[in-house]
C-alpha cells in the first residue's frame, strides 16, 4: 500500500507522467473442452521474457494426476483429440524430462487435480515463444488420463486425451 500510494504521490508531483506497470494481459485465451465437447474451463497464454506461460483453471476433471503437454496442431476434434498430432517437438528430441535424450519442447510434466474435480496450474515453457505456437497450423494444450511417467517415447504412457485447448 506504501509503494502504491509514493507511486500515486510522484505521479502528482510529476504532472501525472510516471509510466504505469502494464497489466497483466494474456496474448490468447481458449476454451479448455472435455471429451464430450463441453467448455470446462480456460488456458491463457502469456508471453513472457523467459517462455510462454500458461494459465489453466478447469472444473470437472477426474481427480488425481495427469499428463499435460503441448500437441503440435491446434484441432480439438473430440471424442479423442487425435486431431491435435503428437506432441509439440521443434526440437526433435525424445519424450520426458527424465529420458537422457528428451524433452520434447510441448513436455509440460503432470498436474493434480483436485478431489473436487478442480485444477489451477500455471506452467511456463521456457524459450518457447507465442508465435512458435501459433505456426501455420497452431498448437494445442492436452491433458491426459494419466500421468505421464516422464521417459516413455513419443508420449509417456499418459493415456487417452481427456480435455483440449487449441492455442
Amino acid at each position: 500500500m506504501l509503494l502504491r500510494r509514493l507511486s500515486v504521490l510522484a505521479s502528482v508531483a510529476l504532472g501525472g507522467c510516471v509510466p504505469m506497470a502494464a497489466p497483466d494481459v494474456p496474448v490468447s485465451t481458449a476454451n479448455l473442452v472435455s471429451s464430450s465437447g463441453a467448455v470446462i474451463g480456460t488456458v491463457r497464454v502469456f508471453s513472457e521474457p523467459t517462455g510462454v506461460m500458461l494459465r489453466i483453471t478447469a472444473n470437472g476433471l477426474p481427480p488425481g494426476t495427469h499428463g499435460v503437454h503441448v500437441h503440435m496442431t491446434g484441432r480439438c476434434d473430440p471424442p479423442g483429440f487425435t486431431t491435435a498430432g503428437g506432441h509439440w517437438n521443434p526440437s526433435s528430441r525424445k519424450h520426458g524430462h527424465q529420458n537422457p535424450e528428451g524433452p520434447h519442447t510441448g513436455d509440460l510434466g503432470n498436474l493434480g487435480v483436485g478431489a473436487d474435480g478442480s485444477l489451477t496450474a500455471g506452467l511456463l515453457i521456457p524459450g518457447a515463444t507465442f508465435d512458435g505456437l501459433r505456426d501455420a497450423d497452431g498448437s494445442a494444450f492436452v491433458v491426459h488420463a494419466k500421468a505421464d511417467d516422464e521417459r516413455t517415447d513419443p508420449s509417456g504412457n499418459s493415456g487417452d486425451r481427456i480435455a483440449c485447448a487449441v492455442l
